[in-house]
């Protein structure tokens, strides 16, 4: 819009900022690798460990070694080629320096160096240098040692031979920036979820993780690969057939794939782009879905089965990854985990249906054992559909029948909602007495709901409490479930603090895991935080921890009352501690791993006793109350 009064308000060609180098990356840290939260931390490491994958896909590294050091700083080395160190031909300096300083500069970018490469962002290893306090390269190449020295991005010492050596690879030595990020603690387990993945998409390649503050140790490394994945994944499941693994590829599109079905009744699908989980799917996922709904029901039609087949109900049951790699791939959706390159839908397709159409003319015993779950998922979704229409909104007169055990709150405004799911009529009376009505809604559950993770669907939509809670919220579940029709900005679970609380609240979780998953993915979901000890008049500690440091500040010897369940507060309490926004603690539920929150929930709510007894030996000093 032209300026009528030929004022420039004091905006001119002097108020244009150029960032030079990585200047702009130090600027706004979140452009380039997500948040400076615990993901963006996390994010430096996997930048890092990305480059030595993509050395090792080429066929030039099989070993990669992560040392979280007592300083708060990282080691990371590799026995791949090592990054170059002669003089960059344009530029006229070290190809390290420039690798190390330059954004966007590597050899990701020449399809000769390397045909397709790891990692989502794909900013480089300078994005890492840049958001460090100090950054060391060490580099093992053509008999030499070489090394660099960097400071908030920026070089401090030159390229420099320091000795000489019989192998090669590259150690790169870094300390994150703690005036950038919330927080420079490493999470030992996330890190080591990440490459346990990591292992199995990439066999071969052995990945070692060490702590030295905790002395926790893991070396990841599997010949097996996505066979090796999938056996992990069902190992609290019990399987119906040997894991059926196939590899294709088709111009620059490599695929893998490996599948099995289990007795279980929830499915398990991975997908991955060059070694990315695509949690929200995209073309190799729809290609692949397509492949086997059409390949079974080829199969049927062949047996002389007319059984109409759905996608549920192939999916019922079974756990499948699938791992693309392709050298350039274009993200999408609100995570930019969702892949969008058209052309890998059909072929993914192509290559499924082909192979697993091959698996079920060669394997009839297999075939007939997948076939026969596969008609009784398509009879109990037929059984189904009478419990599915009394919970479906076909009508604003139904959109108005809430349950009656509900109590509403006044705003209609998402944002501002929120519905608290308790556990039982006398936590549900002083959680409706406590609240602000305008925007906290109470729904009051009977006992422990049914446990999903062993019931089919027919069986789940027969059960009430399941149902009410499905009515609440709003979203429908399973193939039914639409983001936009949920009622509440936030869905909190709030279940006394005890052993019966604890299994209340897990049961809930893996309902919502297993048919609601979008409401997790989309930071919906809330865990309350009730105290579980008073300590004197208005003191509220929140675990054995809390309340043995409290006394040790105190000294003297306060009245202490333990809190056994959410109805022995009065109102005012519950309100002070667990539910006013302003005083109150919430933990949101994410989703880091999705396969490992998969063989969580399967370890802890399935049939297979021994992964749970394993699972409770390996983590008994860090549980504070356990329910099986």
């Amino acid at each position: 819009m032209e300026n009528v009064n030929g004022n420039n308000n004091g905006y001119t060609a002097e108020n244009i900022q150029v960032l030079e180098g990585l200047e702009a990356v130090r600027k706004r840290p979140a452009m380039y690798i997500g948040d400076i939260g615990m993901r963006g931390l996390h994010h430096l490491i996997y930048e890092v460990v990305d480059n030595s994958i993509d050395e090792a896909m080429a066929g030039f590294c099989s070993k990669i070694e992560i040392i979280l050091k007592r300083d708060g700083s990282v080691l990371i080395k590799d026995n791949g080629r090592g990054v170059p160190v002669d003089p960059h031909p344009k530029l006229k300096k070290s190809a390290l320096e420039v690798v190390m300083t330059v954004l966007h500069a590597g050899g990701k970018f020449d399809k000769k160096t390397y045909q397709v490469s790891g990692g989502l962002h794909g900013v480089g290893v300078s994005v890492v240098n840049a958001l460090s306090e100090i950054m060391i390269v060490t580099v093992y190449r053509d008999g030499k040692i070489w090394k660099q020295r960097y400071e908030l991005g920026k070089p401090v010492s030159d390229v420099e031979n320091i000795g000489e050596t019989q192998t090669t690879g590259t150690t790169i030595h870094f300390k994150p920036d703690k005036e950038i990020f919330q927080s420079t603690e490493f999470d030992y387990d996330i890190l080591a979820s990440r490459f346990r993945e990591l292992s199995f998409l990439n066999a071969g390649v052995e990945i070692t993780i060490f702590d030295e503050k905790t002395n926790k140790s893991d070396t990841f490394h599997s010949q097996e690969g996505m066979i090796g994945f999938t056996k992990y994944i069902n190992r609290a499941k019990e399987s119906i057939h040997d894991v059926i693994f196939f590899s294709n590829k088709q111009g620059d599109v490599y695929v893998d794939i490996a599948m099995q079905y289990t007795t279980v009744y929830s499915p398990t699908i991975l997908s991955f782009v060059n070694n990315i989980n695509t949690i929200e799917g995209g073309t190799h996922l729809t290609g692949f879905k397509t492949a086997i709904t059409r390949a079974i029901n080829d199969f049927a039609k062949n047996n002389k089965i007319n059984d109409k087949i759905s996608g549920e109900d192939v999916k019922e049951g079974l756990t499948a990854i699938i791992s693309i790699k392709i050298s350039d791939p274009q993200f999408e959706g609100q995570t930019k985990t969702k892949l969008g390159n058209l052309k890998v839908q059909g072929i993914v397709s192509k290559i499924a249906y082909e192979k697993i159409k091959q698996f079920l003319e060669e394997h009839p015993e297999s075939a007939n054992t997948i076939l026969n779950k596969v008609l009784r998922a398509a009879r109990a979704r037929e059984a189904a559909q009478k419990a599915k229409d009394l919970i479906r909104r076909k009508s604003a007169l139904e959109t108005a029948i809430l349950p009656g055990k509900l109590a509403d709150c006044a705003t209609h405004d998402l944002e501002k909602s929120e519905i608290y799911i308790v556990e039982g009529d006398s936590a549900g009376g002083s959680a409706k007495q406590a609240r602000d009505r305008t925007t906290q809604a109470i729904l009051p559950l009977r006992g422990k709901i049914l446990n999903v993770e062993k019931a089919q669907i027919n069986k789940i939509l027969n059960s009430a409490e399941i149902r009410t809670l499905i009515k609440a919220i709003g979203t429908n579940i399973g193939e039914e479930f639409d983001i936009k029709k949920l009622r509440y900005g936030k869905v909190v679970i709030m279940t006394d603090a005890d052993v019966d609380g604890a299994h209340i609240r897990t049961l809930l979780l893996t309902l919502i895991y297993r048919y609601m998953r979008e409401l997790i993915e989309n930071g919906r979901i809330y865990i309350a935080m009730p105290p579980l000890y008073k300590i004197g008049k208005n003191r509220y500690v929140y675990s054995d921890e809390e309340l043995k440091k409290a006394l040790e500040e105190i000294g003297s010897n306060p009245g202490i009352q333990r809190y056994k369940g959410l109805g022995e507060m009065n109102p005012e309490q519950l309100w002070d501690t667990t539910m006013n926004p302003d005083t109150r603690t919430m933990i949101k539920v994410n989703i880091e791993d999705a396969a490992y929150a998969d063989e969580l929930f399967s370890i802890l709510m399935g049939e297979e006793v021994e992964p749970r007894r394993e699972f409770i030996q390996k983590h008994a000093k860090d549980v504070r109350m356990l329910d099986i």
